[in-house]
């Protein structure tokens, strides 16, 4: 028997489904978390021995769908048709969930209504008369609190029973003509006002919603149009703090000595293989998937601290906060809610872009997203933090904001490219209750986060390691290469790209390889240097700043890589296109290749440019000389800027055109 989990964004039905099933899908504060429906069977001990099947859906307002997310819900529930529908109804708010209600009971399709977040309701004593509720709509009604999977037993057993029944709704207003207008503004407001009626009779609230609280007082600091942004970057200052300087380094430190101990193990027992089986084994192979889960404690951490925030609401604010800053530069509002999701991963902050109506939008948003440091960048960042700047915590909050200006710039240029005016939009979002966050769904959250991070180090990782080991080892015609390798054939291909990136400050094979490498998994980046520099432990005094601030990892013969050259390689590897999954997801929300390889190109674009700039002037101001390669650098930005600014006059001759002919620009 399927049962279908039909909501409201922001009712808690993720959380409810992962109390029914045991799952740990990703739950949220607003809406776009769940973008795509999700299937698992209820725990049998929920429904007493039934074969049920809980199916996720995405929230939505209303069975007319407004965005693409709520079209997957009114299409599964009509289609599809499942045996029972359970609408999770936000006690908190009777009067805006009701309504969403009012068309799942039209269906025909048996209802039970979860009233969640009671435990809320108790606090602010609302009292709710479920007897009354269920009366009035004509179906089963049962108090839950999702977050402490309390009244699921009772949710299940009422499902069963009303399983292949007939629901006598005493609100069903028949067929409506979807075609008129009229008819449909008639049929909602007769929605609203029995809403109304329902909430009237059977809701006794002490305080009043209009009512000013001490929520409404936090909230006039934290969604502060200037303030805001003041503590949003203090929060993120201590996030990068704790898990890259801190707390996060502690819990390293004692990993990495306990996979040292691995390492030899493993060297100990192929100690009579062949030099070459030596080398890939313990070296590529073990040593770079070590020296990728290095950095797990710090990526964990990470992980722990936002899941904590936008537990306690914290990060929707910050959504309120940004939005009129994205206005300005052509982009939704709701384009804030993938943003904060790519700090997690790039490959769900693209999906929840399917949340925006608007095409232009939305691809601009899924183009951009990836530019946020996803958890696959954090061993990158703190790599760089460590060898050069002695963690320095300033590094990671830097590029967290660097982050969020190339979106606002790249929206810019988006705009100016299309030749789109800015409209006027609006940003509807409600604001969760503050409350104390859960240390344990935090918990959960981050051991979930680490577990895909340690299957990507044992799968990807490892093949990727040690397919550079290979390389490395072997020359083109299969002999062993020289004892740089600068002769192997991870030489021979990275090369080419080495020359380019002289202009950037990096023009060695090894860091060249590296960055090729990180467009398969960012985390590649950490694993190839430490397969191509021989070095296994990138946490402790191999981190350690030495003469002239410059650290013994990345130091060869003919090549010394400098604190500005590290900065600018570091930018170059963040903001350059993400893995192949993530633009996988981008071709996937875009549905036009134009748009994608467009995005590709802006993406490898910015990372080159702001490189450059990086290094050059910053060796300027260090050196007081230009760094090398510096006049074939400026060539190459001069004619990525010369193209960009061809398609903005083009764009503009379009709008030109379009006026003169009497019609908008879109």
């Amino acid at each position: 028997m399927r049962i279908a989990l039909a909501g409201n964004p922001n009712s808690g039905k993720t959380t409810l489904y992962n109390a029914i099933t045991g799952k740990n899908e990703k739950a949220g504060n607003w809406a776009g978390v769940t973008v795509d429906k999700k299937e698992a069977p209820i725990k049998k001990i929920l429904a007493t021995n039934a074969d049920l099947l809980a199916v996720d859906l995405p929230g939505a307002y209303s069975m007319s769908p407004f965005t693409s997310e709520e079209s997957i819900t009114s299409t599964y529930v009509k289609n599809e048709k499942p045996d029972v529908i359970i609408n999770i109804v936000d006690a908190t708010n009777l009067s805006r969930s009701l309504f969403f209600t009012t068309q799942l009971l039209e269906l025909g399709i048996p209802v039970v209504v979860a009233l969640n977040k009671s435990d809320i309701n108790s606090k602010k004593e609302t009292v709710i008369d479920i007897a009354k509720l269920s009366e009035t709509l004509g179906c089963p009604v049962v108090n839950t609190t999702a977050t402490a999977s309390k009244g699921m037993e009772d949710l299940c057993a009422k499902c069963i029973e009303v399983a292949g029944k007939t629901q006598a709704a005493p609100y069903v207003q028949g067929n409506i003509d979807l075609h008129s207008k009229k008819a449909v503004e008639d049929a909602d407001k007769k929605r609203f006002d029995f809403v109304n009626t329902v909430v009237t009779k059977v809701e006794t609230r002490k305080v009043k919603t209009a009512d000013t609280n001490k929520q409404d007082k936090i909230d006039a600091i934290l969604a502060h149009k200037v303030l805001g942004i003041v503590i949003f970057a203090f929060v993120m200052f201590w996030v990068f703090n704790l898990s890259q300087a801190t707390i996060g380094p502690m819990i390293a430190d004692a990993l990495v000595g306990w996979l040292e101990g691995i390492q030899e193990s493993i060297g100990g027992m192929v100690e009579d293989a062949s030099p070459f089986m030596q080398a890939l084994l313990v070296d590529g192979i073990v040593g770079g998937v070590i020296a990728v889960l290095g950095f797990l404690p710090l990526v964990m951490v990470m992980y722990f601290l936002i899941a904590l925030l936008e537990d306690c609401g914290y990060m929707a604010r910050v959504a309120v906060v940004m939005d009129p800053i994205f206005k300005k530069v052509g982009l939704s509002g709701k384009s804030i809610i993938p943003m904060v999701i790519g700090t997690g991963c790039s490959i769900p902050a693209v999906m929840a872009c399917r949340t925006i109506r608007n095409e232009r939008e939305r691809r601009t948003t899924a183009m951009l997203a990836p530019f946020m440091p996803c958890g696959a960048k954090l061993p990158v960042i703190a790599l760089f933090a460590g060898a050069f700047f002695a963690d320095a915590t300033w590094v990671g909050t830097l590029m967290y904001f660097c982050g969020i200006l190339f979106i606002l710039l790249g929206a810019l240029l988006t705009l100016k490219i299309t030749g789109t005016r800015v409209k006027p939009s609006f940003f509807i979002m409600e604001l969760p209750e503050y409350k104390i966050p859960s240390l344990w769904r935090a918990f959960i959250s981050m051991m979930e986060r680490a577990k895909s991070f340690i299957i990507k180090a044992g799968t990807i990782i490892l093949v990727c390691n040690a397919a550079v080991q290979i390389m490395q080892t072997f020359t083109i015609t299969l002999v062993e290469a020289n004892e740089t390798g600068s002769d192997s054939i991870l030489a021979l291909i990275a090369n080419p790209f080495a020359i380019l990136f002289i202009p950037l400050g990096f023009g060695i094979w090894q860091l060249a390889a590296a960055a090729v490498t990180g467009f398969i998994a960012k985390e590649n980046v950490v694993g190839t240097l430490a397969v191509c520099f021989a070095v296994t432990n990138f946490i402790n005094e191999d981190l350690e700043l030495l003469e002239g601030a410059t650290s013994s990892i990345f130091n060869t013969e003919t090549f010394v890589l400098t604190q500005v050259a590290a900065l600018a390689y570091l930018m170059f590897n963040l903001f350059t296109p993400p893995c192949f999954a993530a633009i996988g997801a981008m071709n996937s929300e875009m549905k036009s290749a134009k748009w994608l390889w467009a995005g590709i190109g802006l993406q490898f674009g910015t990372g080159y440019v702001i490189a450059f700039l990086v290094y050059q002037i910053g060796t300027l101001i260090v050196d007081h000389t230009v760094g090398a390669g510096f006049i074939p650098g400026l060539i190459a930005v001069a004619l990525m800027v010369g193209y960009v600014l061809y398609l903005i006059k083009k764009a503009d001759a379009k709008v030109n055109d379009y006026a003169l002919n009497g019609k908008v620009a879109a």
